[in-house]
């Protein structure tokens, strides 16, 4: 299992003074953890991030302790993608705990292929619930299931690890080819009366100058 380091951080240690240290904020809470903020190296962060992502069971070591954990949310900078806080949620690996898992979507549709449709991907993730040391790291959409528009994945054609079981609907759909809209360019009606209007004006201001001079 991964281990990250974290030290305990004061609430009024700013993150300008973390990053100059190569640091980020962070909070672990849950099982057996009271919240607590720490801090937690950025490229070890990035390593464990992309190696157990956020459905693998890692270990944060802290001042208090060791506490298995799952990576509960990242928020990342909009502009650079970096992660820039992060939650920890401390487990007992003994239970089961819920969990989005990502919906990994593979293959080509051939209803998209013949150009009949545009993909729409509906569901980008889904909540189960199982054993931590179960779960997996993504949910696969096999989209060459897609041949007409009448055609849909579910989350019930969802092919789930043994022990995993879905807590959304097994009818929600995940995936579906929708027909292109044509786009409907409309022709603006030339108004007539409206030029014979302004032709109208325009000479009768033309005969009131030659009139004033």
């Amino acid at each position: 299992m991964t281990t990250i380091e974290a030290k305990k951080r004061s609430e009024d240690t700013t993150r300008d003074a973390m990053q100059s240290e190569g640091k980020i904020p962070a909070v672990i809470y849950g099982f057996n953890v009271p919240s607590t903020s720490i801090a937690v190296g950025l490229i070890d962060f990035k390593k464990v991030w992309r190696e157990a992502g956020e459905t693998g069971t890692i270990s944060v070591a802290t001042d208090a302790g060791t506490f298995d954990a799952l990576i509960h949310e990242v928020q990342v900078n909009p502009v650079t993608d970096e992660p820039i806080h992060v939650d920890f949620l401390a487990i007992d690996t003994s239970k089961p705990v819920e969990v989005n898992i990502p919906v990994e979507f593979v293959g080509e549709s051939p209803a998209v292929k013949q150009g009949i449709g545009s993909l729409v991907k509906v569901l980008h993730e889904v909540r189960v619930s199982g054993l931590p040391k179960s779960l997996p790291h993504s949910l696969v959409a096999d989209i060459t299931k897609l041949v007409t528009l009448e055609d849909q994945i579910v989350t019930g054609d969802l092919e789930l690890p043994a022990g995993i079981t879905l807590i959304d609907g097994a009818e929600d759909v995940v995936a579906i080819v929708e027909k292109e809209k044509e786009e409907v360019v409309e022709d603006t009606p030339i108004d007539l009366s409206a030029i014979e209007v302004e032709k109208k004006g325009k000479k009768e201001d033309a005969e009131g100058e030659e009139a004033a001079a």
